[in-house]
């Protein structure tokens, strides 16, 4: 049985959406992303543990170091799910603009 997290339990807090912005423009250690928040370094440390267990953030031993990596594949699965509904919400857009365009002349 996998006990992954899910994408979007992860991204649904602000600190951890924060976290992945950080890690997507580099490569840090957990130190390196602690020092980016006023949160206590567990609290740091719970979220990481969260979004590695869902694959958004690769964590890699390097000595004594832990190196935290952002993996953004895993974003493709959010984006995938929500561009359903942006093409819905476009097309009915379409459509409204359509009907006020068409309304605009008969008056």
């Amino acid at each position: 049985m996998d006990l992954r997290r899910d994408v979007f339990q992860a991204i649904a807090d602000p600190t951890r959406r924060e976290i992945i912005g950080l890690l997507a423009r580099k490569t840090l250690t957990l130190n390196g992303v602690a020092e980016n928040f006023t949160v206590s370094r567990p609290a740091i440390s719970k979220h990481m543990k969260i979004l590695a267990e869902c694959g958004l953030v690769d964590i890699r031993q390097q000595g004594r170091e832990r190196y935290c990596a952002a993996n953004l594949q895993r974003l493709k699965e959010v984006s995938e799910w929500t561009d359903q509904y942006r093409q819905f919400w476009s097309a009915k857009l379409d459509q409204l603009e359509q009907f006020l365009n068409e309304n605009k002349d008969n008056k």
